[in-house]
């Protein structure tokens, strides 16, 4: 069976920085597979692109520039939020406070986003607010583990699963691919 629209797709890859030699940013094995319906504008229409016919057992291997996938780092995504959005009754929760953490935030409309922790100062908190894959071209390898029809449960279902965001966190989530 080949990958086309609501066919249920799993697959395992390798996803590196740049070209096969790059930095590895991520690796799915069969353990793990990424495991998504096919067309449903969860993953990056590029990525999708790329995979459109391939059948079980068959491999890929494509780039994506950064414009293609995350788009450029944009300078106006790295904000300064106030030291007190941390404190939990006048004290910084260091739990969630520190450099590298990724943290859930929301915007003013109330909209969930994460944000990166850059940096802590004595009155705020630099916030880094771009996907983390932004401004990076991707090279991915990989193999079609499964493709199968989705069940009618499976289809309405996908209204109610989380947006893909880069990784693959549980079957029917995606994540650095968008």
């Amino acid at each position: 069976m080949k990958i086309e629209k609501n066919k249920m797709v799993s697959l395992i890859y390798e996803l590196k920085e740049s070209d096969s030699d790059g930095r590895t940013l991520e690796a799915l094995d069969e353990t793990r597979p990424l495991t998504f319906i096919y067309g449903t504008g969860r993953l990056l229409p590029v990525f999708e692109s790329n995979i459109n016919s391939l059948t079980s057992g068959e491999l890929f291997s494509f780039k994506m520039s950064s414009e293609m996938a995350y788009g450029e780092k944009r300078e106006e995504m790295i904000v300064n939020v106030p030291l007190a959005v941390f404190e939990t009754d006048g004290k910084l929760n260091e739990d969630i406070c520190r450099v590298g953490n990724e943290v859930p935030m929301m915007d003013t409309e109330g909209n969930p986003l994460n944000g990166t922790i850059n940096e802590i100062t004595d009155t705020y908190v630099r916030m880094d607010f771009n996907h983390p894959m932004a401004g990076l071209d991707l090279f991915f390898t990989g193999k079609v583990v499964d493709v199968r029809d989705a069940t009618e449960e499976e289809l309405s279902g996908m209204n109610h699963s989380c947006s893909s965001c880069g990784s693959s966190k549980d079957s029917g989530c995606s994540g650095s691919c968008g």
